[in-house]
C-alpha cells in the first residue's frame, strides 16, 4: 500500500488538487491500487492552524508518506519580515533535488509551437534561491541600504545526482539525447562544476548523446526550434527561469506539471502559481497538477516496483489525452467553457 500526502496549499490549490486527487483515486480504483491518504496543512492554512507556514506537525508527518501531492503557496501576498510566513522550504527539508518539468503540446491546444516534448530537471536544493540553499538564516542580505548581495551555491553532489537523473530518465525516451545548460565561460567556478559533473556522469551512459549550451543561447535556440532538445538539466535559477519558458512554448503554465524527488520520496507539484485572481471561480486548469499526480504514481511505481502504481500512471495520461483530443470538457485557458470541476470529472470517467 502506498502512502501519498495531500498538502493543499493556498488560492487555487484548494481546487485543484482535489482534481488530481479524484483522478488519482479512479485510476487507483481501476488497477487495484491501494493508497492510503492523509492531508496536511501548508501555507495559509498550516499559519491558522499551527501559526508557521510549514508546521513543525506537518514537517513530521510527512516523513511517514511515499509521497505528496502539494498545491501552490501564495507566498507573494505573505507579510515581510515575518519568520512564520515564509515559502516553505518542503525541497530543502526532504533532500528533494531534481525537479521533473516536462512540456508536451496537443495537436489542438494553440501553442508556438507544435510536436515539442521536452523534460526538464532542474536542480532544486542549492543554487541562488535562499529558501533552498541554506539550513538557517538566509542566502542573501543587505548590509547597508546601498547594496544587497546574493549567493549561489553548487556543490558536486548537487550537481552530479541531477545531472544522474537527467540521464536516466534519457535512457527511457526515444531520443536519448541529455543537454546541460549552464555560463562557464563567465561563471567559471560555479557554473564550471556544475559542467564538469554533468561530463563526468555523461560517461557512465554511452548510449546517451551528451551536449551542453549556454544559457542564453538556449532561450533563442528553444524558441526557435524547440525540436532539437529532448532532456535538458540546468541549476536552480535557470532551471525556474527555463522551465516557464518551455510551459510557453506548448501553451502556457496551465500545461505545466512537475515532480520533486529525492530518493525516497517525491512531490508531486504544478510550475503554475496560486493565481488569486482566478481563485473561487472554478476556471483554473486542472492539468498541471492531474498530470504532477500522474507523474507520482510512475515515480513511486517504479521506485516501489508497484506495477499496480504504473498501471494507473498509464491510464490516468491516456485519460487526459483523450480529454484533450475531444476538447469539450477544457477549461478557458485551453479554449473551452468548462468549469475546473468538470474537466477533473471528464478524465475520471475516461478511466
Amino acid at each position: 500500500m502506498l502512502k501519498i500526502g495531500i498538502l493543499l496549499g493556498d488560492d487555487i490549490g484548494l481546487e485543484v488538487v482535489p482534481e488530481a486527487v479524484k483522478v488519482m483515486k479512479a485510476a487507483a480504483a481501476k488497477t487495484g491500487l491501494q493508497i492510503q491518504w492523509s492531508e496536511h496543512a501548508i501555507g495559509k492554512r498550516g499559519h491558522e492552524l499551527h501559526g508557521h507556514t510549514f508546521p513543525q506537525q506537518t514537517q513530521k508527518e510527512l516523513e511517514n508518506v511515499d509521497g505528496w501531492l502539494c498545491g501552490p503557496i501564495g507566498h507573494n501576498a505573505y507579510p515581510r519580515n515575518d519568520p512564520t510566513w515564509i515559502m516553505p522550504p518542503v525541497r530543502k527539508r526532504f533532500e528533494l533535488y531534481a525537479n521533473i518539468k516536462p512540456v508536451k503540446s496537443y495537436a489542438n491546444i494553440p501553442s508556438v509551437h507544435k510536436n515539442v516534448d521536452i523534460v526538464f530537471l532542474r536542480e532544486v536544493t542549492e543554487g541562488l534561491q535562499s529558501s533552498d540553499t541554506v539550513v538557517a538564516g538566509a542566502g542573501e542580505f543587505r548590509p547597508n541600504e546601498e547594496i544587497a548581495i546574493g549567493t549561489r551555491v553548487v556543490t558536486r553532489k548537487g550537481a552530479n545526482r541531477v545531472a544522474r537523473a537527467a540521464f536516466e530518465i534519457a535512457q527511457t525516451r526515444k531520443r536519448k539525447i541529455v543537454t546541460a545548460l549552464h555560463k562557464e565561460p563567465v561563471y567559471r567556478l560555479v557554473c564550471g562544476m556544475f559542467a564538469e559533473e554533468c561530463r563526468k556522469v555523461a560517461q557512465a551512459f554511452p548510449d546517451v548523446t551528451f551536449n551542453e549550451v549556454l544559457i542564453d543561447g538556449f532561450m533563442m535556440k528553444a524558441v526557435i526550434n524547440p525540436h532539437a532538445f529532448d532532456v535538458v538539466v540546468t541549476t536552480n535559477q535557470f532551471g525556474d527561469i527555463v522551465t516557464d519558458l518551455g510551459a510557453g512554448l506548448v501553451g502556457g503554465l496551465g500545461l505545466a506539471p512537475g515532480l520533486v524527488c529525492g530518493e525516497h520520496q517525491a512531490m508531486a507539484q504544478a510550475t503554475h502559481g496560486s493565481a488569486p485572481d482566478i481563485a473561487g471561480k472554478n476556471i483554473a486548469n486542472p492539468y498541471a497538477l492531474i498530470m504532477s499526480g500522474q507523474m507520482l504514481l510512475a515515480w513511486l511505481g517504479r521506485k516501489r516496483g508497484v506495477a499496480q502504481a504504473l498501471e494507473a500512471a498509464a491510464l490516468m495520461e491516456r485519460g487526459m489525452e483523450k480529454v484533450i483530443a475531444e476538447g469539450k470538457h477544457l477549461t478557458p485557458d485551453l479554449g473551452g467553457d468548462a468549469s475546473t470541476q468538470r474537466m477533473g470529472d471528464a478524465v475520471a470517467a475516461v478511466i
